[in-house]
């Protein structure tokens, strides 16, 4: 779908629409959620019913400190706008609020008539009687702003004259926390059409209206209810400052509203404003259609991927150049190395934004040790965490990826030394117990620290200081990485025309042993091998389905159907592969609870969205079948409706109705999705030729 905006066409997917049916229903409208971010690692989110459900709802969550790509600080500062729609002596509210306690007061959702995305942004149309109005929200790309606008879409008559009520709701804290109420009292200033709040640690928030008049106010609005925390087992209340009310007049056709920003200089001009957002929406989607032509006809949810994309690649300035990185899901995750560099390839390559990729790939070598890369860079600003096996093995996927689309040479050439230097750290042996076992040529990785055993694979949780899933002992996915990355070492050294032997022979040994994870009783690949606790090694678990779907595998195409066949038989579901098979006694149906119950579900039987394309590409490389690979995907067209609207959960309870869970977009699962749809779609059109 298609429409015509200020003269110039605008291809963004609007098929993302609920009617009264949804809106008006107060769980169905709070089960999903819109979701906004300005590419600085900012985001605004909200719920299409206007209620606060999570302490990650709010309209500006700015980054305070986003220094050289490893610490975000993510603060709340800009939580709520409660509007009133007044109507000559007649006030109709059209915002909703949770109180603790329960009560809901006022249900300004049961005004709405309808809610949309246009593109990304959040579209809301009101109707009371006669009358109808729409509002939408956005954020300005690279700019820590976000615009507010409203405009009636009738006429009410000269003898009921309209105007808007908007109280401005502020805080000053991490987005993991709560606030107290009196925790803190600003510094306001009212000017021509602004209302300057300094807020603690000297942090300025700016309204701005063309045509609106602030009156300031210093109230604290206390006893906001947050269900979905509370359903997580974490605090469920919290408090914010009310700041101001800003006054609008109303009139048929034209827009009103403000913008809260921490820059001083944006400008009030919404009309503009939301142009410029579409625009750029739509020139990032034109784009990515005209360069890639398996996304040229492609189907709207599939434009509405390439959009959620966009959502998760933030820039991070660098001492020598502007960086990329990656945030690997929202709310509550910030820049995670594994996580980047296994969406890399379906954040930039479809749309072919090679200068990101390779950005990207350069933001990160720079914090190569002893061949690892970060897992996980704390917002709190300690040292990066170095606790992942299989990062730096993604990391040299990532390239393989990127050269085959952009045969960019010369960036490789750059890189070589340090990626072939990786995998001699890997083969020689490294921190945390990683290493090449010279008797199998099979990578080990895991120490026992302190009686506890290090997670050093993406199953990684824990429960009470212990692992879940521990995995000490030769993993099946992280040898299949450790093939496909010897594999591609090879391939570059060949293509910079360098020795390529010591790659070739080393992963000529470790398909050797490999052999070792097939098991004799025809049910796929062993989860561990090697490992102290040996009923994990027999676990069916869905790692092993990397041994197909990567671009080099260490199994004949015979052992390949295999591994597809049980795991499509015993982990495949509609949306993502399930973490442990369910005849398992340790299998976990539902990811709910608290912390520590869904702890100790989430690689326990939590089917996970990312694992679904890989699925799909490996029934791909053994049956031929490009059409019926691609089909499996289609559910999550339908999810794009749900949770994290016109996004992809991180997961989903492991049994009907596979209810969404975890952080409710997720950059691998998008990632992964839209990557694997496109090479299916050249697929196709290769059978076809």
């Amino acid at each position: 779908m298609a429409r015509r905006e200020s003269g110039m066409e605008q291809a963004l997917p609007q098929f993302i629409r609920f009617g009264r049916e949804v809106c008006n229903d107060l769980d169905q409208a709070e089960r999903r959620e819109w979701w906004l971010a300005n590419g600085l690692g900012g985001y605004a989110a909200g719920t299409v019913a206007g209620t606060l459900t999570r302490r990650y709802h709010g309209l500006l969550f700015a980054p305070m400190q986003p220094p050289l790509g490893h610490t975000l600080g993510r603060t709340l500062v800009f939580a709520k706008a409660d509007s009133e729609l007044v109507v000559g002596d007649r006030i109709y509210p059209l915002h909703s609020n949770r109180w603790q306690g329960g009560a809901i007061e006022p249900r300004g959702y049961l005004q709405l008539e309808s809610f949309h995305l246009d593109g990304r942004l959040p579209v809301w149309r009101y109707a009371i009687g006669d009358l109808r109005l729409e509002a939408r929200i956005w954020m300005q790309a690279g700019a820590n702003t976000t615009c507010l606008a409203w405009r009636l879409l009738s006429e009410p008559g000269e003898a009921r004259r309209t105007r808007l009520a908007v109280r401005l709701l502020v805080n000053a804290r991490d987005h993991h926390g709560q606030t107290e109420a009196g925790a803190f009292t600003p510094h306001i200033e009212l000017g021509e059409g602004t209302l300057r709040v300094v807020l603690p640690h000297g942090i300025p928030l700016h309204f701005r209206s063309r045509c609106g008049r602030f009156r300031p106010q210093n109230q604290w609005i206390e006893r906001f209810d947050l269900p979905a925390e509370r359903a997580r087992g974490l605090p469920d209340r919290d408090n914010h400052l009310c700041v101001g009310v800003l006054e609008l007049p109303l009139h048929a056709g034209e827009w009103v509203g403000f913008a809260a920003s921490l820059d001083a200089d944006t400008a009030p001009y919404l009309g503009e404003s939301l142009r410029q957002r579409l625009h750029h929406d739509a020139s990032l989607l034109r784009q990515a259609k005209v360069q890639s032509p398996a996304l040229a006809n492609a189907p709207a949810w599939i434009d509405q991927l390439v959009l959620a994309g966009d959502s998760f690649l933030v820039r991070r300035p660098r001492a020598d150049a502007d960086g990329v990185s990656v945030i690997a899901g929202y709310p509550w995750f910030g820049d995670w190395g594994r996580d980047s560099f296994i969406a890399l390839s379906g954040l930039t390559l479809p749309a072919h934004r090679y200068d990101d990729a390779c950005r990207l790939l350069e933001s990160w070598a720079g914090f190569l040790e002893d061949g690892l890369l970060p897992n996980h860079f704390p917002e709190d600003g300690a040292p990066p965490e170095y606790n992942a096996a299989d990062a730096p093995l993604w990391y040299i996927e990532a390239w393989r990826a990127y050269l085959e689309a952009s045969g960019d040479l010369v960036a490789l050439a750059r890189h070589y030394p340090a990626l072939a230097a990786l995998l001699g750290h890997y083969a020689s042996g490294t921190r945390y117990g990683i290493g090449m076992d010279p008797a199998d040529g099979l990578l080990r990785a895991g120490v026992e620290d302190a009686g506890q055993a290090t997670q050093l694979t993406w199953m990684d949780a824990r429960v009470d200081g212990r692992p879940v899933t521990p995995r000490i002992g030769k993993p099946v996915e992280l040898n299949a990485l450790w093939y496909n990355a010897l594999m591609s070492l090879a391939e570059f050294s060949r293509r910079l025309r360098q020795d390529e032997e010591p790659f070739a022979h080393l992963a000529a040994q470790t398909r050797q042993g490999f052999r070792r994870f097939i098991r004799a009783d025809g049910a796929g690949l062993f989860d561990v091998l090697d490992g102290d606790e040996e009923n994990q090694a027999a676990r069916m678990r869905p790692n092993q389905i990397f041994a197909v779907s990567l671009t080099h595998s260490p199994l004949s195409r015979s052992e390949q159907a295999a591994v597809v066949r049980i795991v499509g038989e015993r982990l495949l579901t509609s949306y993502g592969l399930r973490t442990l098979d369910p005849a398992d006694v340790a299998y976990q149906a539902r990811y709910e609870g608290g912390v520590r119950d869904r702890d100790a579900a989430y690689h326990q039987g939590s089917a996970w969205a990312w694992l679904l394309p890989h699925y799909a590409l490996a029934l791909h490389r053994v049956g031929g079948d490009a059409a019926a690979a691609q089909a499996l995907l289609q559910p999550l067209a339908d999810h794009l409706a749900d949770a994290g609207l016109g996004s992809i959960s991180e997961l989903f309870d492991a049994e009907p109705p596979h209810t969404p869970r975890g952080a409710p977009c997720q950059a691998w699962s998008v990632a992964c999705a839209l990557q694997v749809w496109c090479l299916l779609e050249r697929a196709k059109g290769k059978n076809h030729a």
